[in-house]
């Protein structure tokens, strides 16, 4: 198997206000559009400004800057912007940016959590430097989950008896860096009284999975997003199929990604399965597949 160490993955870096530089992960963007007129959407959330043909797809555009507390763009200024348009979480939305600076490559090892006095720090996942300036690095599971709440349908699953004694012997672990997404998939694991460890860090999960191997008490099966900083899920499914102690776990990437290109990567460094983000009853038929 081919090392992943070191792996870069581009970053489109951006402008919600003059002076700060934000960030995406070039995996979750179709294309970058200039803004056009929008169609309004009776009684939407205040931050969705309304909706934009592209493609013959009709996409629901948000005001990114408004939706994590900055200043709104004004509409006399729309016209000079562009719309960011992503396929993320099953959903295809345009995000209305101030402007557009350059896309680079980054090694996600050089992509630090942000510190905890950091300001709208909630809504950030990483935060790196690019030409000595600070670029942060945005929580679009958080956004999401701000304007478009999860449909409870998909925020539980239901288990049998005779499935829930297979699991329940298995030592599970969540890594994700995004807080929504830990809750989400704590809450499905609670609602089903399953037990599990969870860190939002891919250098802690290798960690706990060594200690735990230690103690002859392996993690049997590892749920892990895949854009994280530090050490993404593809580095750490890499280090835990090359580790003859821990390549047993059942390794499913969990990810806001949409795209066939994360699936194929994900097999690449030994991932059992890839799903995106986010549905209980899917994840919990993939953890059952991986119940030995």
């Amino acid at each position: 198997m081919k090392s992943k160490a070191g792996q870069s993955q581009g970053l489109l870096l951006f402008h919600l206000t003059q002076m700060q530089q934000f960030a995406l992960g070039t995996l979750k963007i179709r294309e970058i559009v200039p803004f056009s007129a929008l169609s309004k959407i009776p009684r939407s959330h205040p931050y969705i400004l309304g909706t934009l043909t592209v493609r013959g797809k009709t996409i629901a555009i948000i005001d990114m800057a408004g939706a994590i507390g900055f200043k709104p763009i004004a509409k006399s200024e729309q016209e000079k912007c562009y719309v960011i348009i992503t396929d993320c979480q099953r959903m295809v939305i345009g995000f209305l940016v101030r402007g557009i600076d350059k896309i680079i490559e980054c090694n996600w090892r050089d992509i630090e959590a942000p510190a905890a006095n950091l300001g709208h720090s909630a809504f950030l996942t990483g935060v790196t430097r690019v030409d000595d300036k600070l670029v942060q690095l945005l929580d679009v599971e958080l956004l999401m989950a701000k304007l478009f709440p999860q449909d409870p349908a998909t925020s539980r699953a239901m288990l049998t008896d005779v499935q829930r004694e297979r699991l329940k012997p298995m030592r599970i672990l969540l890594v994700d860096d995004s807080k929504v997404a830990r809750k989400q998939l704590s809450d499905a694991l609670d609602s089903i009284n399953i037990a599990y460890d969870v860190t939002a860090d891919g250098h802690d999960a290798l960690t706990i999975m060594q200690e735990a191997a230690n103690q002859q008490k392996p993690i049997n099966i590892l749920v892990s997003d895949i854009e994280m900083p530090g050490l993404d899920g593809y580095e750490l499914a890499f280090e835990v199929k090359n580790n003859p102690d821990l390549a047993d776990a059942y390794i499913i990437l969990h990810t806001s990604l949409s795209s066939e290109i994360s699936v194929s990567q994900a097999h690449q460094v030994g991932a059992n399965e890839a799903l995106t983000k986010f549905d209980a009853h899917e994840l919990i038929e993939a953890m059952l597949r991986g119940a030995k």
